[in-house]
């Protein structure tokens, strides 16, 4: 374990000397939890800026953090470009014809230049190429192109999908994601959107406002359907066609199924619904880097798309847990424009609402720009963390210092205006400015080598290449054909209800629709289990196909329909034809047994499926997947294992500061030792040759002088020898003690290793539980005749 790979914390680089131009030895850590207070990232072009911040996603990303990633420009999806192995072929498909002709060389040459600095790169920061294996083993990194099948396909116009439960029962919040959507639609559309002065805002946004506050989706379809007949015939004071008169309607219909209807804008209408937990973690519970790349988009779609996006954000941040660890980041590349000072573009509220709140749920959220001028710095005072850059002018300085002394004063902390321009003047390529409100003041740091290969904007046809092994497995909206017209059937008996299922099916030209008939149930099972806190209810629905003669066991052989749903007509389809009705189901009182029946059968069949958590006692909740749960699991015991690890550094930090010091002290004993050594060593050379002298060149050989000076010489000789075993006492105590400070220095890394273990999602142990229901807990709702339409 490198001393970086600290849990919880990201090697972002080295601290850096601007007097002498050269980085200390330390590594610089950054508290992850310190990203939930939210980051800005400012540096001109060749600052650095992408380095920084790809190394910050790397980091994230080897800490099992998932990441919404907005990407402008396309040169996050440089995320994409990790080669463990560094070999120059595998940099050669990514190399720049262009860059290579003007450095004199053919791109073999260049890929293997390319090779050779980014291996001595990574070797120069301490990072093995193992970690850029670690790297790719810890996330999926996924490019999402809505309006482009280039990437993933991604849709975000199937349906205005009504926000949860927690967002609609707090009216500020439903109005606030109403406007949003809203005036991203009419960016789309090119209409200038006021919510106070512009009726199209106010149709759409009480069209919205209706649906959503029953819980119901808005299909695109269904909104064009109502702008030209409203459910409604007042708004405020006036009646409708006063306020909005129906050719007015009918042009704002047209102009949003023109856009819908036209050739270039269908690929906005496939690909993956926009659901952001399943964009942040695959269908086992591994964390996703998932990279919105819109470079290709024209500015009103990237607004609309961007504001959709963050609306999406929110709803699914609402319906999380609090938490003070770092959850997930949201982050954005390029937000010039998206977030400016004074202008209101529909981006900007949401994005306010995300840096206000997203802090109590563990959503951290990083931005990113090289013009600073444009920039709301009132809303960005909420950032705890800004790394500035090398800057392009005074004014882009002196714009961000005013910003910086704004979110410094917000969160109570120290702000030295001349020091921090000074510094600022002396940034050079990849030296950041850090000022982090958590630390006790900002550190000037220079960034370490990425893992990914910066090659800059990465191309539609590239992201294609890259792409190609997920495509295959993008989900495509699928389009229900419904028509409803009478046509004659069976004459049945009184208290027989029946009802007819809408055919799926393509019926292509020549062929028919056949009716034949089958058993249509619908019953809601009610499970309790009061020591695990479980009280839920689920609504089921099968369909048994009848075919002659019936059995005792009729439901054995239904269809669970309760996950696809079942699509009803109000009346079959002109000129079709029915199947012969068995007797059984010509009965009215039949349909009671059969009701019975469903019944018999649920409470044989149906169960809850669930999974604990011993260590923590946390048990599943009904209808989350094992992989949800595991997702669940892995945040608690990551809050856990923050605990756990400060406690882990209260324990180990006396010690080892006590041990600094008892060797500091050893170390001294040392020096004093080997200072008193020499000494007596000098005084016992001086006085054994004053004897040798006295008694060669004096007149008696034996005075009694020279036998005193003697005896006293080898007295001093033997001093001397005393001191040197002093000397080395003293060194076998440092020795002793600094293998006691790395012995305990290991014991703390081994601690750590044994944290790091509770929180990967995968490898937690599960408890399987199953709930059975009472047969008093299931209530058959209805249990009718269907008719189901067959192509023939």
């Amino acid at each position: 374990m490198s001393d970086y790979e600290v849990l919880g914390q990201f090697y972002l680089g080295k601290p850096y000397d601007l007097a002498s131009g050269k980085t200390r030895s330390e590594y610089l850590l950054y508290d992850a939890k310190d990203l939930v207070t939210h980051a800005l990232c400012v540096g001109m072009t060749g600052s650095g800026k992408t380095g920084l911040c790809l190394a910050l996603l790397e980091e994230a990303a080897i800490d099992g953090i998932p990441a919404i990633i907005i990407d402008p420009k396309g040169d996050i999806a440089n995320l994409c470009l990790t080669f463990p192995q560094l070999r120059p072929t595998d940099f050669q498909p990514w190399i720049d014809p262009g860059e290579a002709t003007r450095q004199g060389k053919s791109v073999e040459e260049y890929a293997t230049d390319v090779a050779a600095r980014w291996k001595k790169g990574l070797g120069d920061w301490d990072q093995p190429p193992e970690r850029i294996q670690k790297f790719r083993d810890a996330v999926e990194v996924a490019i999402y192109t809505p309006g482009s099948n280039a990437g993933l396909p991604l849709t975000v116009l199937k349906s205005f999908a009504a926000p949860a439960a927690a967002i609609r029962e707090q009216p500020d919040a439903l109005r606030e994601q109403i406007n949003s959507a809203v005036a991203g639609l009419l960016a789309l559309l090119q209409i200038e959107g006021d919510p106070l002065r512009s009726r199209e805002f106010i149709l759409l946004a009480t069209l919205l406002e209706r649906a959503w506050q029953e819980g119901k989706d808005v299909a695109l379809g269904e909104l064009i359907r109502e702008i030209q007949t409203p459910p409604f015939d007042k708004l405020g004071f006036l009646d409708l066609e006063s306020f909005f008169p129906q050719k007015d309607r009918f042009t704002l219909a047209m102009a949003l199924n023109n856009l819908l209807a036209s050739p270039g804008f269908q690929t906005w209408l496939t690909g993956a619904p926009l659901d952001i937990q399943k964009l942040l973690y695959t269908s086992t519970g591994k964390p996703r880097h998932v990279i919105l790349s819109i470079a290709h988009l024209s500015d009103a779609e990237r607004m609309f798309f961007v504001t959709i996006v963050l609306n999406a954000v929110i709803a699914w941040m609402r319906a999380q847990t609090g938490t003070t660890s770092l959850r997930a980041i949201l982050y954005m590349d390029e937000v010039f424009g998206y977030f400016p000072p004074t202008a209101n573009p529909p981006s900007k509220t949401p994005m306010l609402t995300l840096l206000k709140q997203a802090r109590a749920f563990g959503l951290g959220v990083v931005l990113a720009t090289q013009n600073p001028v444009d920039l709301d710095y009132k809303g960005l005072s909420n950032c705890g963390t800004w790394f500035l850059g090398r800057l392009q002018t005074e004014r882009d300085k002196l714009r961000v210092l005013d910003g910086l002394e704004g979110a410094s004063t917000a969160a109570g902390a120290a702000f030295d205006r001349a020091e921090l321009e000074k510094t600022l003047s002396s940034l050079g390529n990849r030296v950041f400015l850090m000022n982090n409100v958590h630390e006790d003041a900002p550190v000037v740091l220079q960034t370490r080598w990425a893992l990914s290969y910066l090659r800059g904007p990465i191309s539609s046809e590239q992201i294609r290449t890259l792409m190609a092994p997920l495509r295959d497995g993008a989900a495509a909206t699928e389009t229900v054909q419904k028509m409803a017209d009478s046509a004659s059937r069976p004459v049945l008996p009184p208290g027989i209800e029946e009802v007819f299922i809408a055919r799926r099916a393509a019926k292509p030209a020549g062929k028919g629709v056949e009716y034949r008939p089958a058993l249509y149930g619908t019953a809601k099972v009610h499970y309790q289990n009061a020591a695990q806190g479980i009280d839920h209810s689920e609504n089921v629905t099968f369909l048994v196909p009848v075919d002659g003669k019936l059995t005792d066991e009729v439901w054995t052989s239904a269809e669970d329909m309760t996950e696809a749903g079942v699509d009803l007509d109000s009346g079959p389809e002109d000129g079709a034809r029915f199947a012969t009705l068995p007797a059984a189901l010509c009965k009215a009182k039949a349909y009671e047994g059969f009701a019975s029946d469903l019944r018999d059968s649920l409470y044989r069949t149906k169960r809850l499926p669930l999974w604990k958590y011993a260590k923590l006692k946390i048990v599943s909740q009904p209808g989350e997947s094992q992989a949800e749960f595991r997702i669940r699991l892995s945040q608690a015991a990551r809050e856990l294992r923050d605990t756990e690890l400060e406690k882990l550094r209260q324990k180990y930090s006396p010690k080892m500061t006590a041990l600094k010091e008892q060797i500091r002290k050893a170390e001294q004993k040392v020096a004093k030792e080997k200072e008193q050594a020499r000494g007596t060593v000098i005084q016992s050379v001086i006085t054994i040759g004053s004897s040798v002298i006295g008694s060669v060149f004096g007149r008696k050989l034996a005075s009694s002088a020279n036998v005193g000076r003697a005896a006293t010489g080898a007295r001093a000789a033997s001093r001397a020898l005393s001191q040197q075993a002093d000397v080395g006492h003293a060194e076998e105590t440092v020795e002793a003690l600094n293998a006691r400070f790395e012995e305990m220095n290991q014991e703390f890394k081994l601690e750590c290793e044994k944290i790091e273990n509770t929180v990967q999602a995968d490898k937690l142990p599960l408890e399987e539980l199953c709930l059975t229901p009472k047969k008093a807990d299931i209530t058959v709702n209805k249990v009718v005749l269907a008719w189901m339409p067959v192509v023939v």
